[in-house]
């Protein structure tokens, strides 16, 4: 050790003993423990917006997994339904015999037509389907008056449930003199949310539409931009050759990975529809408007997984005599897939969350049938949701809480698999 070098730490150990440095020092400590707390802050407070968030999401959402009925004395007049047999029982207008028995029931119905058809649109329309059920399985009980559960409508469903307190008069005559009194309401479970389809009545609505066009539109927009992305990518990474051209593309790829995504509704829109006229709303124009949305980001992961595989695999499989192309199948393709699914799962993720795009195209239709092929119009998750929180009805809230709870499971699913597949298959060199 040189002379210079003694001085120097003389200098530091003496400079170390001052009270200027012990100042410095505890600034510093404080400055970094500001830092460290004001960074924890942040946490817990991100932690607590996103729980109350889904507390507040859930809470909402409770009510559409349980519907309101009430119990009425039905007589099943022998001169309304006139035949006992099957064909004719499926065959019946059932809103006849509700007619009838709100006319043999109903003190106010005496009154008029008007409240008569009031009182009508007391229950749901998915009453029709309660009696159908009863006489279909009771075709015995015709000529009887038999007790039986009929589903309210959704004004008298959300005030049941408290979750408004404004009510038609008649209605809360109604509730007060008929069914309040004999302990003849309550709620029942239901799974209507997920087999119905899209209703103007918000106890009759339901997402099998748009939850299996989601699925739909998931399905085609993976057949297309997997194999095209990782092929691509392949290409770009091990074959082609390093110039400007392959330059030009690399930065053409990133740039369309930022572009927002309702440039490519519009894009969908002038090619696949005007252009190629594929059936609008369908979920074939869907996926292929999210195939173009989503290559990028599936070729940027994928690149960037081939370029992790560890180049002395490589040159050891080209020692022992594998071509070019055995090399990319047979090692650098099976060792990167970990990083080309984790990047996969997360584009399926961007698109199953998407709406502008598919706005654009014309996936915002009301559509109640549920698709049978790929070219049936149909809906998505994410434009349900809009639609219905467009709706002024209050109970299409609860329906819209719900499917917002089921869509962030879909991604957290969907986000957790990506990281048991990182965990699960990534090696180290």
């Amino acid at each position: 050790m040189n002379k210079t070098n003694i001085y120097k730490q003389k200098n530091i150990s003496e400079f170390a003993q001052t009270k200027q440095y012990q100042k410095l020092l505890a600034k510093r400590h404080f400055f970094e423990a500001v830092f460290k707390y004001i960074g924890l802050t942040a946490i817990i407070f991100s932690i607590l917006f996103l729980a109350s968030l889904i507390i507040n999401i859930t809470l909402k959402s409770t009510g559409a997994f349980s519907a309101t009925y009430v119990e009425m004395p039905i007589y099943l007049d022998k001169k309304i339904i006139k035949e006992d047999n099957q064909e004719y029982l499926k065959n019946f207008s059932y809103r006849q015999l509700l007619i009838h028995n709100i006319d043999l029931y109903f003190k106010e119905a005496k009154e008029s037509r008007r409240a008569k058809l009031k009182i009508l649109h007391f229950f749901s329309k998915d009453s029709y389907k309660d009696l159908q059920n009863y006489v279909l399985k009771n075709p015995d009980k015709i000529g009887q008056k038999v007790p039986i559960w009929l589903k309210a409508s959704s004004k008298v469903d959300q005030f049941h449930k408290n979750n408004t307190k404004n009510l038609n008069i008649l209605y809360k005559e109604i509730l007060n003199r008929y069914f309040l009194p004999n302990n003849a309401i309550k709620k029942k479970l239901s799974f209507n949310l997920f087999t119905n389809g899209d209703s103007t009545d918000p106890e009759i609505a339901g997402i099998a539409t748009s939850l299996l066009g989601s699925i739909f539109t998931i399905v085609i927009f993976l057949l297309l931009s997997f194999p095209l992305g990782v092929l691509l990518a392949l290409y770009l990474e091990e074959f082609a050759p390093k110039n400007k051209f392959a330059d030009f593309i690399e930065i053409n790829i990133n740039n369309i990975a930022a572009i927002p995504s309702i440039i490519f509704g519009l894009l969908g829109l002038s090619i696949f529809i005007n252009l190629l006229h594929i059936p609008r709303s369908s979920s074939l124009i869907g996926g292929l408007t999210l195939s173009l949305m989503v290559l990028p980001t599936i070729v940027i992961a994928t690149r960037n997984s081939i370029k992790a595989v560890p180049a002395n695999i490589k040159h050891a499989a080209l020692g022992m005599g594998a071509s070019n192309i055995q090399v990319a199948l047979h090692h650098t393709l099976p060792l990167a897939l970990p990083g080309i699914l984790t990047g996969t799962i997360l584009a399926v993720a961007r698109a199953l969350g998407e709406t502008a795009p598919l706005i654009m195209i014309g996936m915002i239709a009301f559509i109640i049938d549920t698709p049978a092929n790929f070219t049936d119009p149909t809906t998505v998750l994410p434009v349900q949701i809009y639609l219905w929180s467009n709706n002024p009805e209050i109970g299409f809230m609860e329906k819209t809480s719900a499917t917002i709870l089921l869509l962030l499971l879909f991604l957290v699913v969907f986000n957790s698999t990506a990281i048991w597949l990182r965990n699960k298959f990534t090696r180290k060199w």
